[in-house]
């Protein structure tokens, strides 16, 4: 099989981290080409976003699904695919202390989060500013030095890549607090050709929004402000902006727990936060934003409870509710809202083989289960449950993962003998935790 030839090629560290994601319940950071099942079209719709950011333009996407639905499967393999087409990509979850606004510092710390996961082809595990900016001044630096003969470390050869940084930043300086933004982008040439490596790191922390004040910040950079709550997303647009000039294709922003805005108790601060999401929006579907686009992970309740969702700020709703006639399965992916369906059995079942392959081959045995009795698991538990509540894959995955650990470390026990011991239990939490729906919990 295709797919079983290309796990045979999977490095042992790439299939360690995704059994060891996938028993935790978590989503894994890397290798999910090797076990990305279903979503079809939901992918194709996001790859042809990022044609769209890649020929200038921008996109926003908001993935409502159930807890354990896929959502930060979705997101982070649209991560996977953008760095590979040399996109530069920023995540971050939304948490009681990260939000869009905020007047403690809530939304520079959603900033500064984005700004320490960024990251490239090059650097895939975040922190690649640094890398980002070395990597584009060297690239000036060779060009210059081919085109004119300029002896490396020159003072010629010097002064011209700042004149070609500074025309490259030009159109910086018009937007937004552009000026004490290409300030910074110099001081950190400033720093990395004269070896001051404390102007150079004076400038990285500005950029990714550091100084607590401006006094500190103006101690060390020529600049007159410094990035704030109130101004954090103008510069994540310059960052956007930046990233373009440095040679990549894009910039994505991706967001998810957006559910962390709609637990917010106090109402003036939720559509505070609303009403960034809506100006977010608007830059992005009204051709304001270019190479940029944002996607938003959120449950169905977090969208669209009237009284506190999303839908709850009429402006929101009425861009986000989309079309009426994509009702019943009817699906219009050229919506802003992805809405995610449930996997099929036949999905879920492919998932599972292609998690035991890998788990065969990562730890070199022969679990001994067939493909009939991973079937007759899934149709059993479809058959408990109802399919609706089974085909959330994170605790299917996570719980078929954890048995066949027990089924190595155990080698007297049976596929069929632990399978039995599978108790379904299913839960009603509370709806402002999982909107207010039914989810099963598989325990061992």
């Amino acid at each position: 099989m295709a797919e079983n030839r290309k796990i045979q090629e999977i490095p042992k560290r790439i299939s360690g981290a995704i059994l060891n994601s996938l028993a935790a319940g978590v989503v894994p950071r890397t290798g999910l080409e090797y076990i990305a099942i279903g979503r079809t079209h939901e992918i194709a719709a996001m790859l042809g976003d990022l044609e769209t950011v890649e020929s200038g333009g921008s996109a926003f996407r908001l993935i409502s699904g159930r807890y354990g639905s896929g959502k930060s499967f979705l997101i982070q393999l649209i991560r996977a695919h953008a760095m590979e087409r040399g996109f530069a990509v920023a995540d971050a979850d939304l948490s009681p202390e990260r939000r869009l606004a905020g007047s403690k510092g809530q939304g520079l710390a959603t900033y500064r989060e984005l700004l320490r996961n960024l990251s490239t082809r090059a650097a895939p595990d975040g922190g690649a500013l640094a890398v980002i900016l070395t990597r584009w001044i060297s690239r000036i630096q060779l060009s210059l030095a081919k085109e004119h003969g300029f002896a490396p470390g020159s003072p010629e050869l010097a002064d011209a890549v700042e004149l070609a940084i500074m025309e490259a930043i030009n159109g910086l300086e018009v937007m937004v607090h552009g000026f004490d933004f290409a300030a910074a982008v110099r001081a950190f040439y400033r720093g990395a050709v004269s070896g001051d490596e404390d102007l150079r790191q004076a400038a990285l922390r500005w950029l990714r929004g550091e100084f607590a004040t401006k006094t500190e910040a103006r101690a060390c950079l020529p600049v007159s402000g410094i990035i704030e709550d109130s101004s954090w997303y103008d510069y994540l647009k310059l960052v956007g902006a930046l990233l373009v000039a440095a040679g990549h294709k894009g910039f994505i922003i991706l967001i998810d727990e957006t559910v962390n805005l709609y637990k917010i108790t106090q109402s003036v601060s939720r559509e505070a936060n609303y009403e960034k999401l809506l100006n977010i929006f608007n830059d992005a579907t009204q051709g304001k934003l270019s190479h940029m686009a944002f996607v938003f992970g959120a449950t169905p309740q977090c969208v669209e409870d009237r009284r506190r969702g999303l839908y709850s700020y009429e402006a929101l709703r009425s861009r986000l509710s989309g079309s009426r006639f994509a009702q019943a399965g009817i699906l219009d992916l050229s919506e802003p809202v992805i809405k995610l369906q449930p996997l099929t059995p036949e999905e879920i079942l492919a998932l599972l083989k292609r998690i035991l392959y890998i788990h065969a081959k990562h730890y070199d045995w022969d679990p001994g289960v067939t493909d009939e009795q991973i079937a007759a698991l899934v149709q059993n538990l479809a058959g408990r449950m109802g399919a609706d509540i089974l085909l959330t894959p994170r605790e299917v995955v996570r719980d078929f993962t954890g048995l066949l650990n027990i089924l190595r470390q155990n080698p007297t026990e049976s596929f069929d003998s632990l399978a039995e011991k599978l108790d379904i239990k299913a839960e009603a939490p509370s709806g402002e935790d999982t909107g207010g729906e039914q989810f099963a919990e598989f325990e061992l």
